[in-house]
Formats: C-alpha cells, sequence, structure tokens
C-alpha cells in the first residue's frame, strides 16, 4: 500500500467513527480526529511496530524499542518486547507499573497553500495510536525465547532463510539472560488520526495532491549514509 492510499483510508476511517463523549486515556483526541475501529487500530499497530515505551514511576522513562501484538486472549490484544536489563526501565517491568506505548504513523507538515481558502494557518498532519495498561514482565529462559523468536519472525518475514530458533544454545542463552522481555494487556486504546478529515472535498483532494507530489524528507537510506560519512570525517 502507497503512503496515499494509506492516508486515505485513514481520512474514511476517521468519518467512519461514531460520535460519543470519549472515555478517559493517555491523549487529547478531538472528536473529530478519534478512531475507534479496533481491526483498524490493531493494523496500524502491527505496521508501525517501532513504538515508545512510557513509564512514570520509579520516575519517567522512555524506551524506544520494536514490539508486535498478540490480538488473542484480550479485548484489544497484548504488546510484546523486551529491553536490555541494563535498561532502568526494567524496574516498572518488574513492578507491573502502569505504561502508555506510543505508535507513531506517517506524519508531514501541511501548507496554507494547499487549502482553497485564504483564512488558514500551516498545521501538522499525522496518525498516532496509545495503548494503554499495566506491564508484566516474561519469565523464563524458553518463555523469552519464544517472545525473542516470534518478534524477528514478524520483522524478518516469510520468506527469510534466517532461522532464530535454529543457533546454538550456547550462543542463545547469553543474549537471553541479558534481556528482560515483557507483555503489556492493553485495557486502553485510543487512535487519533490529524488529517484534515474535518476540511471539505475540495480541500481533502488538494491535501492528497501535495502530500504524493512533495518531498516527505530522508530516507533512512539516506539519512544513515550522511551519519557515516559525518563519523568517517568524509562528508562535504
Amino acid at each position: 500500500m502507497n503512503r496515499r492510499q494509506l492516508l486515505s483510508g485513514f481520512v474514511a476511517a476517521a468519518w467512519a467513527g461514531e460520535a460519543q463523549e470519549p472515555p478517559a486515556g493517555s491523549l487529547y483526541i478531538p472528536q473529530p480526529q478519534r478512531v475507534e475501529d479496533k481491526k483498524l487500530l490493531q493494523d496500524f499497530m502491527d505496521e508501525f511496530a517501532f513504538v515508545d515505551l512510557v513509564t512514570a514511576s520509579p520516575e519517567i522513562r522512555v524506551t524506544h524499542l520494536p514490539v508486535f501484538v498478540d490480538r488473542e486472549g484480550t479485548e484489544y490484544g497484548t504488546i510484546c518486547g523486551h529491553l536490555s536489563r541494563h535498561n532502568p526501565q526494567t524496574k516498572a517491568i518488574e513492578a507491573g507499573q502502569s505504561a502508555v506505548i506510543v505508535f507513531r504513523g506517517p506524519h508531514s507538515y501541511i501548507s496554507p497553500t494547499w487549502y482553497a481558502g485564504h483564512e488558514v494557518v500551516p498545521t501538522w498532519n499525522f496518525a498516532v495510536v496509545h495503548a494503554t495498561g499495566k506491564l508484566r514482565p516474561v519469565e523464563g529462559p524458553k518463555a523469552t525465547h519464544d517472545l525473542l523468536a516470534r518478534l524477528i519472525h514478524k520483522f524478518e518475514g516469510k520468506e527469510s532463510a534466517y532461522d532464530f530458533g535454529k543457533l546454538p544454545e550456547s550462543f542463545t542463552n547469553s543474549l537471553i539472560a541479558g534481556v528482560l522481555g515483557f507483555h503489556l494487556d492493553i485495557q486502553t486504546l485510543e487512535g487519533k488520526f490529524k488529517l484534515g478529515q474535518e476540511r471539505g472535498a475540495a480541500d481533502r483532494e488538494s491535501v492528497l495532491k501535495h502530500l504524493h507530489d512533495t518531498s516527505q524528507g530522508r530516507s533512512m537510506y539516506e539519512f544513515t549514509e550522511a551519519f557515516y560519512k559525518r563519523e568517517s570525517g568524509t562528508a562535504n
């Protein structure tokens, strides 16, 4: 799915949401931007699976990490991931603290020149999902190994020849000992898609056209290449 199709789907889903009193949560969401379609939100979490894990006790900590979502067993699903045992945020996991996990989708500056009217201002469009729940640690080497294997499989893909399960235990045991796996059963799931969906059809079409035609910034390749050159002293 290309970026234009993705954004079009988000706008359509946002319009389809029912108008109702918003539940308590971690995120301010004006009603036109609230998305409550569970499948859409879970699909979003599957696609944009590099997240921010946010905890506030015993102190505020944020870790950026990849996760996968197990949709079975609970109403909204369970988020699974792991941290280095050297990371102070493991204290929050071991204590079963509440956490918010933030999934970030595409985002872009929106120029006022893209709209038909004249009395408009710039804005920034984006899509995010917040999942809130209590953390619990994954206990034991086997359960941790299974979590890591499933996480790797998600990002390697079905066609990959890499098989974490076939690596020798003498190698994987030391790796497993150095991480703490976690689960978070989602209690509150919030979707905020700020995509200009409240605007008229002409403005929405114009936004899509300009997003399609406008550069969306450096790719990971371009960013990494520039950083390597800077580190090696070969940057212009």
